[in-house]
């Protein structure tokens, strides 16, 4: 009789292997550049698919494990946050605008990045990233639909949250989100994975997440706490992907530097457009505020992001060219956006006021060189005819660039008095 060996119980890494590149093979009846047409797309050079690391090595076994875990969790919460009527504990009824800004503005998103990343992964010879933009793209998919599933219960109650996809693709101000993500996904797979996965998700996602979660916490609101706090474990993953991607794509040959560094250049811009809408939700929107706007900007993009291009300065990649626009930007950009949309109230899906005179001290506190200058004249008098039965609506829209669709209402850099315009005609 034959003795039984038990098998060795296989390690992680060597696991991983199995499961990712273990289920690769070569096609043998098909051209490589007719199954993967994008490779050559975009001038991007890749010479070992191999040299891919991906830190996590997690497998979709392990995947599905954690997932289930984090849903059991989250669903409890937000049950019980509905059965004990949860929305009256916010600490102002203006809150809730901030809750009908977060699901027309950001859960379309994450629905679109879902597709980019299942595209992107179709796309990549490489077994590795194939793998990684899976689970991503199950993230995503999921962080949109715990998002509606969370912000569900205020649509019982209040208006502007029930067509939140039909606005997304008609409303003015979602042209900026929208617009982003919708040129990210039509980009070849190397420009997606630089805009959202490093530009966006990276550089940019905690100005994102940060604030929109940790107001929630601050006002009272724990449904939509406790969904950004399920996806913070997903978003670490997605920031060491977008890291990853990175480098990969620098080391491989010194002609994707350029290529790199133009992208970067491109979608951290377009990024911090639509953090706008973050900027003025911070500053204006919050009953209980945690940071300012410029605060947030100083710490997670001048001091963090700051380290991180310093880092990369080694392959040749340096600081975005946007950034000198932007430090000149952010004692303004809250103001000036605040001040649009309570011109153009009517054609929005929440309401706007005049801050009062505690808030306008808060203000004054966090924008010294700017606030009592140049805004809060404007505030006192848009409140004083307010007051008087003359509150102030701008019965048209915001001309729109025709390139990024983005709303005309920015001003020159350097001077917040003149609104900045550009035209060229297309040769």
């Amino acid at each position: 009789m034959d003795m039984q060996v038990a098998k060795k119980k296989l390690g992680l890494k060597e696991r991983y292997a199995v499961m990712t590149r273990g289920l690769d093979w070569t096609p043998s009846y098909q051209k490589m550049e007719d199954i993967y047409p994008y490779m050559q797309y975009e001038g991007i050079k890749i010479h070992d698919w191999d040299k891919w690391e991906d830190p996590f090595r997690l497998t979709m076994d392990a995947y599905w494990k954690y997932q289930a875990e984090k849903e059991r969790k989250l669903y409890a919460i937000i049950d019980a946050f509905n059965q004990n009527n949860g929305h009256l504990n916010v600490t102002d009824a203006r809150y809730v605008n901030t809750v009908k800004l977060f699901i027309s503005g950001i859960s379309p998103l994450e629905y679109v990045a879902h597709r980019g990343f299942a595209h992107a992964g179709r796309a990549f010879p490489g077994p590795g990233p194939r793998v990684a933009c899976l689970m991503q793209s199950l993230d995503e998919i999921r962080h949109a639909q715990t998002q509606v599933h969370s912000i569900s219960n205020y649509n019982k109650y209040y208006n502007g949250m029930h067509d939140f996809h039909h606005m997304h693709d008609r409303v003015w101000f979602l042209s900026v989100p929208k617009s982003f993500f919708d040129d990210a996904i039509t980009a070849g797979p190397f420009e997606f994975m630089v805009s959202i996965g490093f530009s966006f998700e990276y550089v940019l996602t905690n100005l994102l997440f940060v604030p929109f979660v940790s107001g929630a916490a601050y006002n009272g609101d724990m449904g939509t706490m406790t969904f950004g706090f399920s996806a913070q474990s997903d978003e670490a993953r997605h920031m060491t992907l977008g890291l990853e991607v990175i480098k990969f794509i620098l080391e491989q040959d010194p002609a994707n530097v350029p290529i790199v560094q133009r992208w970067i250049d491109k979608w951290t811009w377009r990024g911090y457009r639509v953090l706008t809408l973050v900027a003025m939700m911070m500053d204006y929107m919050l009953p209980k505020r945690t940071m300012s706007w410029k605060e947030a900007w100083e710490v997670y993009f001048e001091e963090n992001g700051g380290a991180l291009f310093k880092d990369l300065a080694r392959y040749g990649i340096t600081m975005p060219k946007c950034a000198e626009q932007i430090a000149l930007e952010k004692d303004h950009l809250s103001h000036q956006a605040w001040s649009t949309f309570y011109n153009y109230a009517a054609a929005a899906n929440f309401h706007t006021w005049m801050p009062d005179e505690d808030e306008m001290a808060w203000l004054s506190r966090k924008y010294p060189e700017s606030f009592d200058k140049h805004y809060r004249p404007r505030y006192e008098f848009w409140r004083e005819q307010a007051a008087k039965g003359n509150r102030f609506y701008n019965k048209t829209l915001p001309m729109l660039c025709q390139t990024c669709q983005i709303p005309m209402l920015f001003t020159e850099p350097g001077d917040p008095t003149k609104i900045c315009y550009r035209e060229v005609d297309y040769k």
